[in-house]
């Protein structure tokens, strides 16, 4: 008997990913995946390339993208589904948070120069390359600018880069321009997407998890990378409770989070089915 399977949270290269579109299709029917959403941080370039080979290898792929936000000084990530793809609303959201990463890439960047460790924007774009055979660069972020300062020799491991010196209160951070998480919901929901709250495992604020929870999302992240089931039900049970979605993925990077492999959580088809109505539905709307 086999079971079906779809990891609804995972990276390429067009964010911090380490796999082209291309080969994360490939990688998913691999790991025997019957479906996929694929999760870009700030943008959705990935399909340009991830949806015909996902249609001619038989993989259903749904629309997704992971948006960052604000609430306070917390850090919320918002997980966007079921849009159309070519929606106009996404699309201007995306571009404006790809501005956004421009502006706070420089101005981290100007910090490392005043610590000592100057990185010029030349090599950072060249350090991230293109998201695909495409000339469309890829969403450029801190794990870039770290990957960097690892190949420059001024820390040893991605992982010292943030704890010293990028990481939130580190001497090199900056929180820049930033987008609220209502103002992410409004957008996802205005494109008739789902909007739900990512890996609320992470968010150790019990204040910022209780202000999300009075906000009006679709869904939760209940199911999440390699945490057990017991850590997860107290996130179904507020699903249940709260008549939400719950959703679930492996938030699969490649090398960048190596002990992460694709498909080590999802969902069932029951609970993909809705986002995949939904995603059909839209697309249809959306090309008349």
């Amino acid at each position: 008997m086999t079971f079906f399977r779809a990891d609804l949270h995972c990276h390429t290269t067009c964010s911090d990913g380490s796999l082209k579109p291309t080969e994360i299709i490939k990688l998913a029917i691999k790991n025997g995946l019957n479906a996929l959403s694929i999760t870009d941080h700030d943008c959705i370039d990935a399909y340009q390339s991830a949806m015909p080979l996902a249609q001619e290898l038989g993989l259903k792929l749904i629309s997704g993208v992971e948006f960052s936000s604000l609430l306070g000084d917390e850090s919320v990530h918002i997980l966007g589904y079921s849009f159309a793809l070519q929606n106009p609303i996404i699309q201007t959201f995306c571009l404006k948070h790809r501005q956004r990463r421009e502006l706070r890439n420089a101005e981290i960047l100007f910090l490392l120069d005043k610590n000592g460790m100057p990185i010029s924007e030349e090599e950072l774009l060249a350090t991230a390359g293109t998201a695909d055979q495409t000339s469309q660069r890829s969403v450029i972020g801190r794990p870039h600018i770290a990957k960097l300062m690892v190949q420059k020799g001024y820390v040893a491991d991605v992982r010292e880069a943030f704890n010293k010196f990028i990481g939130e209160g580190r001497p090199c951070y900056s929180k820049g321009n930033f987008f609220t998480p209502q103002e992410t919901i409004d957008v996802i929901q205005k494109a008739k997407g789902f909007a739900i709250i990512a890996h609320p495992h992470l968010i150790n604020n019990s204040q910022t998890i209780s202000k999300l929870l009075h906000m009006h999302f679709d869904g939760i992240e209940c199911y999440y990378s390699r945490f057990t089931i017991d850590a997860q039900m107290r996130w179904i049970k507020i699903a249940t409770q709260k008549n939400w979605l719950m959703t679930g993925g492996s938030d699969f990077h490649g090398d960048i989070k190596p002990m992460v492999s694709l498909g080590c959580s999802w969902v069932d088809e029951e609970r993909f089915n809705i986002l995949q109505k939904r995603f059909l539905e839209n697309q249809a709307l959306e090309s008349q």
